[in-house]
């Protein structure tokens, strides 16, 4: 008996309809993935299963029993959680804390306080049968994104779960971290817990799925058995046949000695960048990587001006930068593209237009006044660029898909006409043709004379669009390479070797 079925399910938002007659069985003791572009309907559907969304039409069986799911607290009761992209945790409470956020305190045998040992020991046993080792006693933001991944998968075993969704959960983890997160994933299914797998990153979901079902325009595409699997067939039917599974090829360029930014000896006060050092030419796309903790992201942040320096030297087109800060950088053609678009990119509650010409306000103003025809034209004209699929401008981001989201990231860094791309995981949880496009515009810029910093934990993609590549580890840069037949296991071996040596030699 299937543990979770869903029956010619459709879901209409008005006249548009999102879902259209969705059947599929999701068993127990089985990882099933959902798979398809931004705006396929997977997150639709989850928020249906979840008790977010009603359904317009169909059936949703628990069991072999039809029921109703009208909220989170009813799906959680029947046993099903689901773990979002965005981490749901309080940065500031510990990791134990965190564990019961939505459970009651226990309180001491007297009623008076709360009963911390028994939270301490309670915890320390679910961690115990599920084989894993967080800091509980560490506030969330001390912690890695896999301690963080791993705290919100046993938060949702606190209540036994039989069903658990798992949305992007690789999407800031590094390799390593990541096979720590498969492991889980095993010893789960193997105690017959079901996993909804959701990713864009098609060599794990190939890895870990029994069955793939593929999502397309809110229609099921097809389901997969494990054998049938493979990339190519992947794409092509998340693609409806229109994506060939290659970005275009970039092309060989001689590379231009001129220097657009020069790093030296870079410190910040709070030590997470101890040395950094490199150079970042015209028309160059240069790729950084390190494994988890190295320092690639606050390198970033101290360039833009996000992070306090003891010492080291910034230039830009020969010229020094005193004291970064983030307007400076704007104002010298320096733009981020942060990891978490949600919180640090974009006013998830503004429309698009809103956001795309946030950074340009000042200039589409008149005597204190928005030129609105001259700021609907420069949307327009960013919208058509990206290709944004929206209703219109002045739909709220928070209603798009994750691609659509980025591509107006992209869109509101464009419009700051910059000459230097500073970009932290810029393909980070979007669908195949997104990444392309997003990997073709950066190329693009970089022919145009523009430098492109891009950082990737996902080191097949670093390989595929850098001309050269910078390795950090421990907050330094130990390594720097031409990309030029280099393999994955020569960059992870530096990694590696220098963390074991602490040195590179």
């Amino acid at each position: 008996m299937s543990l979770l079925q869903i029956e010619n399910l459709t879901k209409k938002f008005g006249g548009n309809t999102a879902l259209h007659s969705i059947n599929i069985e999701f068993e127990p003791g089985e990882v099933h993935a959902l798979v398809g572009e931004n705006g396929a309907g997977k997150s639709t559907l989850i928020k249906i299963v979840t008790g977010v969304y009603e359904r317009t039409e169909g059936k949703i069986l628990w069991q072999g029993k039809e029921t109703e799911i009208r909220s989170p607290k009813e799906a959680q009761l029947l046993g099903i959680n689901v773990i979002h992209q965005d981490r749901q945790l309080v940065n500031t409470f510990t990791g134990l804390e965190n564990l019961y956020l939505n459970i009651p305190y226990p309180r001491k045998a007297s009623g008076i306080g709360i009963d911390w040992k028994r939270m301490k020991k309670d915890a320390q046993f679910l961690q115990e049968k599920w084989g894993m080792a967080i800091p509980l006693h560490l506030p969330v933001d001390s912690m890695t994104p896999s301690e963080r991944t791993l705290l919100e998968i046993l938060r949702a075993m606190m209540s036994e779960s039989k069903l658990l969704i798992l949305d992007e959960p690789t999407a800031a983890l590094t390799d390593k971290e990541s096979e720590l997160l498969f492991s889980f994933i095993e010893r789960l299914t193997k105690q017959g817990v079901a996993v909804i797998y959701i990713s864009h990153r098609l060599e794990e979901v190939i890895r870990l799925s029994n069955k793939v079902t593929v999502l397309m325009g809110g229609k099921v595409m097809g389901t997969l058995e494990k054998e049938e699997l493979t990339k190519n067939v992947l794409i092509k039917k998340m693609t409806g046949g229109h994506y060939t599974g290659k970005d275009e090829k970039k092309s060989s360029k001689i590379p231009n000695p001129t220097v657009l930014m020069e790093v030296e000896d870079l410190k910040t006060k709070d030590g997470k960048v101890k040395n950094v050092s490199f150079q970042l030419h015209v028309g160059e796309v240069l790729g950084v990587y390190g494994l988890a903790g190295a320092g690639r992201t606050e390198c970033l942040e101290a360039i833009y001006g996000l992070r306090k320096l003891e010492n080291g030297l910034i230039k830009h087109r020969g010229e020094i930068v005193s004291s970064p800060s983030p307007k400076g950088s704007l104002d010298n053609g320096l733009v981020l593209i942060p990891e978490n678009r949600h919180e640090d990119a974009l006013i998830m509650e503004n429309t698009i237009k809103e956001n795309i010409t946030l950074p340009i306000i000042t200039k589409m103003t008149k005597k204190g006044v928005i030129q609105k025809k001259a700021e609907k034209e420069k949307v327009e004209q960013e919208m058509k660029r990206f290709q944004v699929k929206a209703v219109n401008y002045n739909q709220p981001v928070a209603q798009l898909s994750g691609g659509n989201q980025q591509k107006v990231v992209f869109a509101k860094a464009l419009v700051c006409n910059p000459d230097i791309y500073l970009c932290d995981e810029p393909t980070q949880a979007v669908d195949v043709m997104t990444r392309s496009e997003i990997h073709l515009f950066l190329q693009n810029q970089a022919l145009q004379g523009k430098g492109v910093v891009f950082v990737s934990s996902d080191l097949h993609e670093i390989l595929e669009v850098s001309d050269r590549i910078i390795v950090f580890s421990e907050g330094m840069t130990v390594a720097d390479l031409v990309n030029e037949n280099l393999s994955p296991n020569h960059i992870l071996d530096i990694c590696y070797r220098f963390q074991k040596e602490g040195l590179l030699t």
